[in-house]
């Protein structure tokens, strides 16, 4: 069973700059980290499994998209709310930091701030409960996270896009619904796609033996001219 041994002095007093709001998140999250995920956490990392179970938990306490406004299903919280989150979250585990931060950062955000209403209203709802989950498709086999040297690419046909390619070490791959995906063009130009679970073409093997980040699930993204 893990124990919570960290703890840091405040030696700038920081706590005093927070509102009694921002201190009731952060022990809020605390608090349920101690009862629901410390104790497994150990020997889920040790076995290197993700424990889905806690995903209706995390959602709870504000681990998906904790600053989406709550006409889109989030809580409308500040950003630094959403940093007391994701602290406690990483004073627990990386992968469980992981798997919220990338569901919140790279999924609900880009979809929030730059999709139409239709995509905003059908996934960020679902994504904040957790009845959704999100990956990020940037980091390919041969060029890691080098935009420059992208491979994976779409072509536009007319009443779809047609995209091929694959991308590696991505977090929640393996149990992702939707998958934010970055694609060259055929002038070169980089764009992102929403691809769901279920595209035919589309497939998230898993990735296993990490060394680290090992309670976070991690596979690849492989597009097999998938229609989107």
């Amino acid at each position: 069973m893990a124990e919570d041994r960290f703890q840091a002095p405040d030696y700038y007093n920081l706590d005093e700059l927070l509102t009694d709001e921002h201190k009731l998140i952060r022990d809020t999250v605390r608090a349920w980290i101690k009862k629901d995920v410390s104790p497994i956490i150990e020997d889920y990392a040790q076995r290197a499994e993700f424990p889905k179970q806690i995903i209706p938990g995390l959602a709870e306490v504000g681990g998906f998209g904790p600053y989406i406004p709550e006409q889109y299903g989030g809580p409308g919280l500040d950003q630094i709310s959403y940093g007391l989150i994701m602290q406690e979250l990483e004073r627990c585990d990386s992968g469980v930091r992981s798997t919220s931060s990338v569901q919140s950062s790279l999924v609900m955000y880009p979809i929030w701030k730059y999709g139409n209403e239709e995509q905003k209203m059908r996934f960020l709802p679902k994504l904040a409960t957790g009845e959704f989950m999100g990956c990020f498709g940037l980091t390919e086999p041969d060029h890691g996270s080098n935009p420059s040297g992208m491979v994976t690419n779409f072509k536009d046909m007319g009443d779809h896009y047609l995209l091929n390619g694959a991308k590696m070490w991505i977090t929640n791959a393996p149990i992702a619904d939707v998958a934010v995906v970055w694609a060259k063009n055929e002038e070169g130009r980089i764009h992102g796609l929403l691809v769901e679970r279920g595209m035919e073409g589309f497939t998230t093997p898993e990735t296993h033996d990490k060394w680290s980040l090992r309670a976070s699930i991690t596979g690849e993204l492989v597009f097999d001219n998938v229609k989107v």
